[in-house]
């Protein structure tokens, strides 16, 4: 949960290196809040029409999480020392899905990269989220 809170309050950062883990756990919790969401909107009555299975507050949330899912998505192309604009292979279909999976997946460059440190040498990252760097 704390990487989900790390990705949120690097609400617009398209800046810097994003480890394995920060992306994938971020995806894990937005997948589970998105579902909750969905089903939120059943329960509630609140779907667009009966055959569109979510509502206001799955678009909502959505909306609200879509920034900070792309800023994640191009920091952890950075740490593969891949342009954030590499994510626009997702539209071409099937290999461009399965390559960006591939691109995502995969082990960092070691070292600092253009895009920075290796955001796996900085072992207290995850309890330094919040602080005010000096």
């Amino acid at each position: 949960m704390k990487w989900y809170l790390k990705v949120l309050k690097q609400y617009a950062d398209f800046t810097g290196r994003a480890r394995r883990t920060e992306y994938w756990m971020f995806v894990l919790f937005n997948m589970i809040f998105a579902i909750a969401a969905a089903v939120l909107d059943n329960l509630l009555g609140l779907k667009f029409t009966p055959e569109i299975p979510y509502g206001f507050i799955y678009l909502i949330y959505g909306l609200a999480t879509f920034i900070p899912g792309l800023a994640v998505m191009v920091r952890r192309l950075h740490d593969v020392d891949k342009s954030g604009w590499w994510f626009l292979i997702s539209f071409i279909p099937i290999i461009g899905t399965i390559w960006i999976i591939v691109l995502l997946a995969t082990d960092g460059t070691p070292g600092t990269n253009q895009y920075g440190v290796n955001p796996k040498e900085n072992f207290n990252e995850i309890n330094e989220i919040g602080q005010k760097q000096l």
